[in-house]
């Protein structure tokens, strides 16, 4: 872990809020000068803390509305089958997360899609591309907290 301190907790704090902030309004918010912010943002960009800068979008708005887990399991576990897995995963836009789990379940999937028929196609598309040994899926109801704000 690299040794981050107040003032930049303050400012990763700021721009997981709003990374659109001016670099004036984020410094009144941190009491920084501009550069000063300036200099500690370019720094936590080299060290690889800051990932990237991106905007988040309404799914619901924009046709996106139904929200899937899907539970996967694999009687393959070769890193070929791994390679094969990643690639088609990381080849569907409507996939948004994969994590590889301990327990019972192999690797759980976050998907966004516009409806059943959207989740449909997403599952055929994937049991062509991979084979799988069990796939289920959970559908989305209330969705009560999403952020991606880390706790700083």
């Amino acid at each position: 872990m690299l040794n981050i301190d107040d003032i930049d907790r303050r400012i990763l704090k700021e721009l997981q809020r709003d990374a659109g902030q001016s670099l004036d309004t984020l410094g009144e918010a941190v009491h920084l000068s501009r550069n000063a912010c300036w200099r500690r943002i370019r720094a936590l960009e080299a060290s690889g803390v800051i990932k990237g800068r991106v905007t988040l979008l309404d799914a619901a708005k924009l046709g996106l509305g139904l929200t899937v887990f899907m539970q996967i399991r694999t009687n393959a576990h070769a890193p070929d089958w791994l390679n094969t897995f990643k690639k088609a995963t990381q080849d569907m836009p409507e996939i948004l997360s994969v994590f590889r789990m301990s327990g019972d379940l192999d690797y759980l999937i976050r998907a966004r899609v516009a409806d059943m028929a959207g989740y449909d196609q997403l599952y055929q598309s994937l049991i062509r591309k991979v084979p799988l040994s069990d796939v289920s899926a959970s559908f989305v109801m209330e969705e009560i907290k999403e952020t991606t704000q880390l706790p700083l």
